[in-house]
């Protein structure tokens, strides 16, 4: 018999301790790369590892750090941090072994150097019997001195399958093992909980960055504080440069406002507009101009009138930055389809309740009335989507489902095996989120408008709002009556993805769950769903999250949701963040001026003093910057199961998902040729397998 170990030969030493000498290089490289101040010189930054003897010229502040120089640097660290290692082992088998169900791993310090950690990451090891059979055994753990551990062969069962006690026992060892360091903390009462831990450093290393993106993303961070800070600065992405353009060229227009609401950021506000609400009292004559001449509510019947409602923003405390109030507005805007197939805006009104100082403004009021209104409902957007569309329902809903998974359901479990690749990186990107961006001093706490206290007032409002149904996108799409708007293409291309996770989750599924009495006597997968029930959604039926599964139709759905949830709609969410937000106008994070209560009185200096100082600018660009640019592991949906499934059916169906997933990136290139600006968000390359960003 023999036996292939697959492993990663570095330590857990490295890091902690040698790794420290790593990033002190990194951190010296950033610092010379980009300078303490835009200045032109030229110092040499000479980085020697091994044998190797690289010079590298610092740019002046006006030229781009480029990711060829990023490259270079993570080839020379990762050399000499890491290798794969594949070990190859004889075992004397006199007579046939049966069938293996486990492999036992146990490491011990080696001496004369037992003082040394010498911990390392085992990914799998492949046993070949004396028949020739081959088993896989799924580790991906690191092991560490005095430990041992366990792992089952990697073809999937439930526990009521099991026959042998011993793997019924091993399988309770494993979540016991799990359950005592993923642990449910409470984040803010009236939110959704999160893992319990402080900082990235308590995290498991399973669970953690990888070196080549930890130290991306570092870099990326550090890049854009620099390029922005400087007077002169250009981007070396074509794609960012290209959106810059055409935002700072197309910000004013309101046809490019009203694509915003449908194939920008947040294309989850809008909905059809069946009947005018009463705080929103637009008459006939307000509208005339806009709608051609047509009657209002003759078009409202035809299904050309939509709203969006920024409601739960009303009465949320602004915020005080740099010890200046700021200020919020909580909108509403009508908008038009005109028979062209565009939407444009046609009133807003930029508080709830009506009143003379709260005027409907009109595209046929002077220019910086009507643009200054529209910026106002572009910073209410931001909120939005930040905090309700962006951080709650996809980075803390996927922090719900990971935790879950990973104290309910041992890596034997074919849901753990459909489900673990979609939660990479997603621990510690939210971890750090809480620590920079939504702790007390965290970027979008003291820069945004609705940071501050009034981030949380914000927060348990949408948390309100937060329903099964509305994370579904069929159901969504239906609910706010959007079937038939044209030229949306979120609704186009997330429909259509959604179909293809559902389909390869049904088949899957059906699979291991051959009937309704399967899915009732998992003991593993009601325990999983709830706790997301209970610790999640904070048990409010309200919601319709279901708090256990009688039936496979009930457990496709939901795993279709949480796949897609992690993937398709954070993609949907998070890959524009600098597109549009790179030309602050376009997104402003906050402003120092109180929404207009008198028609006549702006101008472009009001307009001027209204947006953000430029420290707050940059802050915020910076981030949306950080949050937009992918590192180089990254992984798109799709991948990432065949290192937990061994089974030829399921394998096939990964293939065969791999597949239509491969054609329909191709209809999206296609398609985006003729439109002026290409929807990329939901091309499969570009939609990653998990929150990891």
């Amino acid at each position: 018999m023999s036996a292939f170990v697959t492993h990663a030969s570095s330590s857990l030493s490295m890091r902690t301790s040698s790794i420290r000498m790593y990033l002190a290089r990194i951190n010296f490289f950033l610092k010379l790369l980009t300078g303490s101040s835009c200045s032109s010189s030229h110092p040499q930054v000479s980085l020697l590892k091994g044998l190797q003897h690289t010079e590298v010229n610092q740019p002046p502040c006006r030229q781009p750090i480029t990711f060829d120089i990023l490259s270079a640097c993570i080839q020379m660290l990762w050399s000499g941090y890491i290798s794969i290692t594949v070990i190859e082992l004889d075992v004397p088998c006199p007579s046939s072994l049966g069938h293996l169900e486990f492999v036992v791993l146990e490491s011990e310090p080696y001496l004369p150097f037992c003082f040394l950690n010498s911990d390392w990451f085992c990914s799998k090891v492949v046993v070949t019997t004396p028949e020739g059979d081959m088993a896989n055994f799924p580790c991906y753990h690191w092991i560490s001195g005095h430990e041992r551990l366990v792992f089952r062969e990697a073809t999937g069962k439930l526990i009521f399958n099991e026959t042998w006690p011993e793997a019924i026992e091993e399988r309770k060892k494993e979540l016991q093992s799990r359950q005592k360091v993923y642990r449910w903390s409470i984040y803010a009462e009236g939110l959704p909980q999160i893992m319990k831990v402080d900082s990235t450093s308590e995290l498991p290393a399973e669970v953690r960055f990888s070196f080549t993106k930890n130290f991306e993303f570092n870099f990326t961070a550090v890049e854009a504080i620099s390029l922005l800070f400087c007077t002169k600065f250009h981007f070396t992405h074509d794609h960012f440069v290209f959106f810059l353009e055409y935002a700072e060229k197309n910000w004013k227009e309101d046809e490019f406002f009203g694509y915003q609401l449908l194939n920008g950021l947040n294309p989850m506000m809008i909905h059809r507009c069946s009947k005018l609400p009463e705080n929103f009292p637009v008459t006939e004559d307000m509208v005339k101009a806009s709608l051609f001449g047509k009657n209002l509510e003759a078009e409202i019947q035809k299904g050309n009138i939509f709203l969006v409602d920024y409601k739960r923003l009303h009465g949320v405390t602004a915020n005080v930055i740099h010890g200046k109030q700021h200020f919020l507005a909580a909108p509403l805007c009508l908008l038009y389809v005109t028979p062209e197939d565009k939407l444009i805006p046609i009133a807003i009104q930029l508080k709830q309740e009506p009143g003379e100082d709260n005027p409907i403004f009109l595209p046929t009021d002077s220019e910086y009335d009507w643009l200054l209104a529209k910026i106002f409902v572009r910073s209410a957007d931001f909120a939005e989507h930040e905090l309700n569309f962006h951080l709650l329902r996809t980075h803390l809903l996927a922090e719900v489902f990971a935790v879950s998974t990973l104290r309910n359901l041992p890596m034997v479990h074919p849901l753990y095996k459909l489900l673990i690749s979609h939660f990479r990186y997603t621990l510690q990107i939210n971890t750090l989120a809480r620590q920079t961006l939504v702790s007390e001093n965290g970027v979008i706490t003291e820069n945004a408008s609705v940071g501050g206290p009034g981030m949380m007032e914000f927060l348990k409002k949408a948390v309100a709002s937060l329903t099964y149904s509305s994370l579904c996108m069929p159901e969504d799409i239906i609910a706010r009556g959007l079937e038939s708007i044209p030229n949306f293409f979120y609704r186009e291309d997330g429909l259509k993805l959604w179909a293809i996770v559902h389909r390869f989750v049904q088949k899957m599924i059906g699979h291991y769950y051959t009937c309704d009495s399967d899915v009732q006597k998992d003991c593993e997968l009601q325990n999983w769903i709830k706790d997301i029930f209970f610790h999640g959604f904070l048990a409010e039926t309200s919601t319709g999250i279901p708090q256990s599964f009688s039936s496979v139709t009930e457990l496709v759905k939901f795993l279709t949701m949480v796949i897609f949830t992690v993937s398709v709609q954070h993609a949907a969410v998070s890959n524009g963040q600098f597109d549009f937000g790179g030309w602050m106008p376009n997104f402003p994070i906050s402003l120092q001026q109180p929404p207009p209560t008198t028609k006549g009185q702006c101008t472009e200096s009001t307009m001027l003093k209204t947006f953000p100082d430029i420290s707050t600018t940059v802050h915020g660009m910076a981030v949306l910057y950080l949050l937009s640019t992918q590192s180089t592991d990254y992984v798109a949906l799709g991948n990432g199961y065949q290192d937990h499934f061994s089974e030829k059916i399921p394998l096939e169906l990964i293939h065969e998902t791999q597949d239509v997933l491969k054609k329909f990136n191709f209809e999206i290139q296609g398609r985006n040729v003729s439109l002026p600006l290409s929807y990329t968000y939901l091309n499969p390359n570009n939609v990653e397998n998990s929150v990891a960003l």
